[in-house]
């Protein structure tokens, strides 16, 4: 437990770094983004197409650190483990290899077909 702890802290350190990263760039290009006047298309296309990229980048990061903090919460009140769908044990390998996750392999296969 104390290593996935270590990882789970560590993984979100890493995590709100690039986040504030990313929100610093993507200020930056909603600032710099001007009207368009005098840009071509092919610029205005390739800044919104970075813009993009950047919010998707963001949420995914955002989405990470909530995971993170819904696992730790999980821990503190002991239910980290325990698939919240069938409450059945989620498998030790699944949680070492993705411990943020909430389910056991077969709800999570279940959920991903729907």
């Amino acid at each position: 437990m104390a290593e996935l702890l270590q990882e789970l802290h560590e993984q979100r350190t890493k995590s709100a770094q690039i986040l504030e990263e990313q929100e610093a760039d993507l200020s930056g290009l909603l600032r710099d983004s001007g009207d368009g006047a005098g840009q071509d298309q092919a610029d205005l296309g390739a800044t919104s197409f970075e813009r993009d990229h950047e919010l998707t980048v963001l949420n995914s990061e955002r989405e990470k650190v909530a995971q993170i903090d819904r696992a730790l919460a999980r821990i503190d009140d002991g239910t980290y483990g325990v698939c919240e769908s069938c409450g059945n044990p989620i498998g030790k390998m699944r949680l070492m290899a993705f411990p943020r996750a909430t389910l056991c392999l077969p709800c999570k296969q279940r959920e991903e077909r729907r």
